[in-house]
């Protein structure tokens, strides 16, 4: 490809990264098109620098191509600022939400340098290894099936006892997935930090049609309440986490506990969290809130692959599986995160879902709002994404430090 065109490639990338096209029709592929792009805006930017000195080197002059490489990375270069400005929009979510105040429940309070990029750690953004953290693989959580097996990741050559327990359900549109793709960012960062983080399997449609998907993560957080002591966790201090559609099982979860239809063989477990941390999440899977985007998954998408049911013929099946029609008063505690240019799950799913959380619910409910986050923007080490951990981070032990210094009565 002649360097022209690859200007040209990488302008209309980059124009997509920064106002996704817009419509139904061109969510996927303006999700394909520009996730990698923002969230890798710094290397992308790298290599087109490196590309038109190359050129220049060269003794090639086309000024066209040049053009085109400057206005990109003029491009890529504002879409880096505009990842580095999520801190702001994150840090002003908590503080809206839990009070100015809040960072005086952390065991330390943030210094300026902690919300800081840590650009080494962008260099290769898929290492996920970390020496100060073990994992223990594929630990059964049910008797059946190689889907019911989940990994710990844990502080290594330390002795645990009562750390708070993080469980991370992995996205892939209920159909595909892995525990090792997702959730590793977070969850490595809390294990070095104490946390006992436990990512699961479960099963996928459409051979295991919904609702096998929220059993299986019931299961899991049976297990966890009754082993995780084993290694090192608090079994009374659960919260719970996931991407997309592991976003909608995570709050599903979180606000069905001891539902005994989704509990079959398990019906007496304790199945409740302490805390969800939903993101990206689908909340509407019934089409309630009218949305056009929303209507058209439930009929072209989760009907017939998911639920393996048309709408028409089981409307309470998409209901019930819902979490904005499952919020009560006895809902726990939601950090929920959503970005603007989703294109894949509309942002006014997670807005309508915080507005009935704050409607009918009893408990804290804090809402970041990305401005410049497409759908994924956590699977791996970005600029955007350490901001959304160190925020989560935040949320997460303002939250346990509270729980812990409660009364034990209350506790």
């Amino acid at each position: 490809m002649s360097f022209l065109r690859r200007q040209l490639v990488t302008g209309a990338l980059v124009a997509n990264a920064a106002r996704p096209f817009p419509g139904m029709a061109a969510g996927v592929p303006a999700f394909a098109a520009g996730w990698l792009t923002n969230e890798l805006a710094p290397h992308v930017l790298a290599l087109t620098v490196a590309d038109g000195a190359a050129q220049l080197a060269r003794g090639r002059r086309s000024r066209l191509g040049l053009a085109l490489a400057a206005g990109n990375a003029a491009g890529l270069a504002w879409l880096v600022h505009r990842a580095e400005r999520e801190r702001e929009s994150l840090e002003r979510a908590l503080e809206t939400d839990l009070g100015v105040a809040y960072a005086e429940r952390l065991d330390e309070e943030p210094a300026p340098a902690d919300g800081t990029t840590q650009w080494r750690t962008l260099v290769n953004p898929f290492r996920f290894v970390s020496p100060d953290v073990e994992a223990l693989r594929n630990i059964p959580y049910a008797d059946s099936g190689r889907r019911h097996r989940l990994d710990i990741y844990r502080p290594r050559d330390v002795h645990l006892a009562d750390a708070p327990v993080l469980l991370q359900v992995h996205g892939g549109g209920w159909m595909i997935g892995d525990k090792r793709e997702q959730g590793l960012p977070l969850m490595t960062h809390l294990a070095a930090k104490g946390w006992v983080c436990v990512a699961i399997n479960y099963g996928l449609a459409p051979r295991h049609p919904f609702p096998e998907a929220i059993i299986d993560v019931k299961r899991a957080i049976a297990w966890i309440k009754e082993h995780i002591a084993e290694y090192g966790g608090d079994p009374d201090y659960l919260a719970i986490t996931g991407g997309s559609a592991g976003g909608h099982l995570s709050a599903l979860a979180a606000l069905t506990p001891g539902d005994p239809a989704w509990q079959p063989g398990f019906e007496g477990a304790d199945t409740s969290v302490r805390a969800a941390v939903p993101i990206y999440g689908v909340y509407d899977l019934a089409g309630a809130t009218g949305l056009r985007s929303a209507v058209a998954m439930r009929d072209w998408y989760l009907a017939p692959r998911v639920m393996r049911t048309p709408w028409s013929a089981d409307p309470d099946l998409f209901e019930k599986a819902s979490p904005l029609l499952r919020i009560t008063p006895d809902a726990p505690d939601f950090f929920v995160l959503h970005g603007k240019h989703d294109t894949l799950v509309h942002v006014e799913q997670a807005r309508k879902f915080v507005d009935r959380l704050r409607e009918v619910g009893h408990s804290s409910v804090v809402y970041a709002e990305l401005p410049g986050a497409q759908h994924a923007f956590d699977v791996f080490r970005s600029v955007r994404c350490g901001h959304a951990i160190r925020a989560v981070d935040r949320y997460l032990h303002w939250h346990w430090n509270g729980y812990r210094r409660r009364p034990p009565s209350h506790a």
